[in-house]
């Protein structure tokens, strides 16, 4: 359950991020194009970011569920 909660929180708080630049992108779009671009570039940098950071989640995950059940056996 520990495990869960841990990989839930940081999932969404990487997906609420993005979502929030990505809606201030949107906007600077039309009031200052090269603020957009900055902030544009920003957010490609963070999906890189949490793509690696998934992939570290996903490892550790697997490897504590693994330890657990191996611990119980």
């Amino acid at each position: 359950m520990a495990l869960a909660v841990r990989l839930t929180a940081n999932i969404t708080a990487g997906h609420l991020l993005i979502h929030l630049i990505g809606g201030a992108t949107l906007v600077l779009i039309n009031i200052s194009p090269p603020t957009a671009t900055i902030t544009f570039i920003i957010l490609l940098l963070l999906t890189i970011l949490e793509f690696a950071v998934a992939l570290i989640q996903a490892y550790v995950f697997t490897l504590l569920v693994s330890l657990y059940l191996h611990d119980n056996t």
